[in-house]
Order: structure tokens, then C-alpha cells, then sequence
């Protein structure tokens, strides 16, 4: 059975043909008309001129020798007028235009007897035939899939979905320009790893034909940030892709987009206060107020933000101790005695059982903004211990409306240490924890060199630009989302 859009599809491209026959280029290279090209926004203030002007149609209105065409390009819409007595032959071949074309007019700016800025239209040129029609509409759960991968009519006809990105423009520019601001030199650092490491998740697996071997897309831009410190780069930033080979879900994408910096002779207590600083501002900065709404929860940016450490978050909403139950036996069974059912596949070791139970139980409960302090050294195995309990790390998490935002810490400098946890990590990794990290013999070698006392810091772009857009997936943030391929 034939679709309408078929038919409307079939139509444009005999229409394609036939502006080929009368010598009419539907494609051309520039625009001939003469004149210089100016925004449909100046042309609007531009009333008794001519002007020259370009974007895609919009509309299309049929008045017997009269069409009234809506232009529209990126910043606003216009009016046109063609009228049969002033175009002759060209308003007949008019008739081969349609709606969602690329067009240029040239012409007079007026004011209809409807009081409508017009370019009243003494030339036009067809820029680009599109084959296609708009939809009209676009909702509903099957047309979410088609939103995401068809981002460029998405893009066209939801205005809201643009001001999203434009937003998300606006936070890099800031945060980079605020990283600058502080003496930090921006690097870029492999994609492509011989050893995937910073992060605890799984990595995405490439071959490199030429070398013969197998490469790691990277989890985390840490490692190799880190060198840098060790190289005499005393503050240094990365913002990039990083790559998760793990399940995909509203608030999690296999590539997505991480701001990481480091900083010699600071410590996250340091850090805690700087971030309060630049995202308030940052708040301020783009709604002239510290206070968003986020999926029907209201928060505050304005500094001080409440501090509670890891222990006291967990045991307030489970009333699990977990300086009583440090072991994985020992959680277990306060959990079985909680009656608290968590996901136990893949779950190996004290450290993946006290963050599944803390996921399960806590972490939504954290509206914030509200820094998480001291989490325990067994999943974050690139973090120093604190001083008075070499059980938890000098560490926290910036928690906004039960996501984590941020994670931040004082890295870890001694060599032995490090060597050791990691290689506790793979321990973990043979007795079957799917999540775990890999012994990077090069990384402790630069270590071995010396690196100062030195505080890092990472946050997910994406997750920020949701919650400060109010957004309910990561997907809405991200311009091409991971998808499954079509059939």
C-alpha cells in the first residue's frame, strides 16, 4: 500500500526532473543573486530596503497570482511575497518549489496591509530541493527512538530541543574559560589505550591492523592527566570522549562526554570549595538565579552546599554500620538481616556489595547539591586514604538530585600502594566482579618518579546539562545518542 509520504516523496522528485529540464540547477554551489546575504533578523529591522536573504521554507500560501512563502533561517522567520505580475515566468516555475526547500529572495522590505514584515520579492533562487516532507507532528513513545536518530529533524522542529544544546554549548565554553581563568593548560590524551584504566566499567575492544593488537577505547582520561603532573604540568585539563562498554539506561550512555582536571599541591577539601564557586556562578550565569527545578525537585546552587560523610549517608538510611560491617561477609548479612534486596550479579567483593547497597538505598534519597565524603578505599583504588582510617579516602562526590556529578579525590602518589590495590582489583576480576581495573606497569613507573601532592576531579558533561535543563535522560543532552542500528 502506498503511504501519502511515498506519494509526496514521488512528486518532489518528478519535480526534481522537471526544474532539471527548464535548465535549473536544483543544487547549486552558491547563491547568484546579487548582493550581500544578511540575517532574516536584521532584514525584519531593515523596513523600506532591500535585502537578501536565505533559509529554508517554511510554509507555503497559494492566493491565485500571489504566494505568501515563511522563511526561516537560524535566527527568526519572515514573510515573502510573490506576486505573478512582478515574477512572470519565474512565479510559474514557482510551482516547483516546495515546502522545507532552501531558498533566496531578494527584494524590498514591507509591511502588508495585515501589518506583516514582507520582503515583497523581485528575484528568488531555489538553493536546495528537498526530496522529504516535514513531518507534521512528532510525539509519542514510537517517535522518542526516531527523535534521537533523526536529530536533524528534530532539531527543525522542536525549539526546545535546540536551546538544550545551545545550553550545553553555553556550560562547556564557561567551564573551559573558567579552568583558563585559573592557569590550567588544556591537553588531549589517547583515545585509542594499550591498557584501559581510570574508572571502574567495562571497556570497548579495537584492533590496530598495522600494530597487530588489540587497543582499549578509554574509560577515563585520569592516567594519562596524571602523567602530566608528573612531567611538571602543575595544573592540567581534559574535556573529551570516554567510552563504557555497559548498559545503557536513562542516565547512562556508552560515550559520553568528561571534564577532568588536575591540580599539584591542592586537596579536595580545596576542590569542594572551588566547585561551589564555579557551578554557582556558572547557575547564575545562565538564569540569572542559583535555583533550577529538576524533574519536579528544587535546588539551590548558592554556596555552602551540607557535607555528609559516605558512613553517615548509609547508615542513616539503612541503619548499617559500615565501620561494623567491614567485610563482604559482614554486609551481606546485614543486608540479608535488613531484608534489602540488591543485585547480586556480577557483585564480588566488600567494595561492589557496599556500592550496590548504597545505590539501592541511598544514593536517590540525596537531593542535594550535597558533597559525599570519605567513600571507602575499595572502589576507589586511585584515591589516597584518609589519615585517621586507612579503610576510607580522602574523597568526595558531588550529589545533585540523587545523581552523581561529580567525583574527586586526592590522588594517590605512592607507587607501592597503588601497585598493591591494583593488584588486589584483578584479584577480584578472576574470581568473577565484572568491573575491575587493570595493573598499568607504566603508570607506576611514572610514579616512581615522583608526582606532588596533587587533587583530581571529573564530571560527566552530559548528566550536568540534563539536570540544569531539566531533562529526564541523558539521551536529551547528547546531539547523536548510542543507538541500535536500524534494520
Amino acid at each position: 500500500m502506498t503511504t501519502s509520504f511515498e506519494v509526496i516523496q514521488k512528486d518532489r522528485k518528478e519535480k526534481l526532473e522537471e526544474l532539471k529540464k527548464l535548465g535549473i540547477t536544483p543544487y547549486p554551489p552558491k547563491i547568484k543573486l546579487s548582493g550581500e546575504l544578511i540575517k532574516i533578523s536584521q532584514a525584519r529591522k531593515a523596513l523600506g530596503k532591500k535585502v537578501l536573504v536565505a533559509g529554508r521554507i517554511w510554509s507555503l500560501r497559494k492566493h491565485g497570482g500571489v504566494v505568501f512563502v515563511d522563511l526561516k533561517d537560524g535566527s527568526g522567520k519572515i514573510q515573502l511575497l510573490l506576486q505573478k505580475k512582478k515574477l512572470g515566468k519565474a512565479f510559474d516555475q514557482f510551482s516547483l518549489i516546495d515546502v522545507a526547500d532552501f531558498f533566496a529572495a531578494k527584494g524590498k522590505v514591507i509591511k502588508t496591509p495585515a501589518g506583516e514584515t514582507t520582503v515583497d520579492v523581485e528575484e528568488y533562487q531555489l538553493l536546495s530541493k528537498a526530496i522529504r516532507v516535514l513531518p507534521s507532528k512528532w510525539y509519542g513513545l514510537k517517535d522518542v527512538e526516531e527523535r534521537y536518530r533523526q536529530r536533524y529533524v528534530d532539531l527543525l522542529l522542536n525549539e526546545d530541543v535546540l536551546k538544550v544544546f545551545i545550553t550545553r554549548t553555553e556550560v562547556i565554553k564557561y567551564l573551559r574559560k573558567y579552568l583558563d581563568d585559573y592557569g590550567f593548560l588544556e591537553v588531549e590524551t589517547p583515545i585509542l589505550q594499550s591498557i584501559y584504566g581510570g574508572a571502574l566499567a567495562k571497556p570497548f575492544i579495537t584492533h590496530h591492523n598495522a600494530l597487530d593488537c588489540d587497543f582499549y577505547l578509554r574509560i577515563s582520561d585520569e592516567l594519562y592527566l596524571k602523567r602530566l603532573i608528573v612531567g611538571g604540568i602543575e595544573k592540567v585539563y581534559e574535556i573529551g570522549k570516554d567510552f563504557r562498554n555497559e548498559g545503557m539506561d536513562r542516565a547512562h550512555n556508552p560515550e559520553f562526554t568528561m571534564l577532568e582536571f588536575y591540580w599539584a599541591y591542592v586537596d579536595y577539601e580545596y576542590l569542594m570549595k572551588f566547585t561551589e564557586s564555579m557551578l554557582a556562578n556558572l547557575v547564575k550565569q545562565l538564569f540569572g538565579t542559583t535555583k533550577v527545578s529538576y524533574q519536579g525537585k528544587n535546588l539551590d546552587f548558592a554556596p555552602p552546599w551540607p557535607r555528609i560523610t559516605y558512613r553517615e549517608a548509609i547508615l542513616k538510611e539503612t541503619g548499617i554500620d559500615i565501620d561494623e560491617a567491614d567485610t563482604e561477609e559482614k554486609i551481606f548479612s546485614e543486608i540479608k538481616k535488613k531484608k534489602i534486596e540488591i543485585e547480586k550479579r556480577g557483585i564480588v567483593g566488600y567494595g561492589a556489595t557496599l556500592d550496590a547497597l548504597y545505590k539501592k538505598t541511598t544514593r536517590p534519597k540525596l537531593v542535594g547539591p550535597l558533597f559525599l565524603t570519605e567513600r571507602p578505599t575499595e572502589f576507589v583504588t586511585l584515591a589516597k586514604r584518609t589519615p585517621n582510617d586507612p579503610r576510607k579516602t580522602a574523597s568526595f562526590q558531588l550529589l545533585v538530585a540523587g545523581e552523581e556529578v561529580i567525583n574527586a579525590y586526592n590522588e594517590l602518589n605512592d607507587p607501592q600502594d597503588q601497585a598493591e590495590r591494583w593488584r588486589e582489583s584483578e584479584k577480584l576480576g578472576k574470581k568473577g566482579k565484572e568491573e575491575h581495573e587493570a595493573f598499568d606497569e607504566d603508570y607506576i613507573r611514572a610514579l616512581e618518579y615522583g608526582m606532588p601532592p596533587t587533587a583530581g576531579w571529573g564530571m560527566g558533561i552530559d548528566r550536568l546539562t540534563a539536570i540544569l535543563t531539566n531533562q529526564p535522560t541523558l539521551k536529551d543532552t547528547i546531539i547523536f545518542p548510542t543507538l541500535r542500528p536500524e534494520k
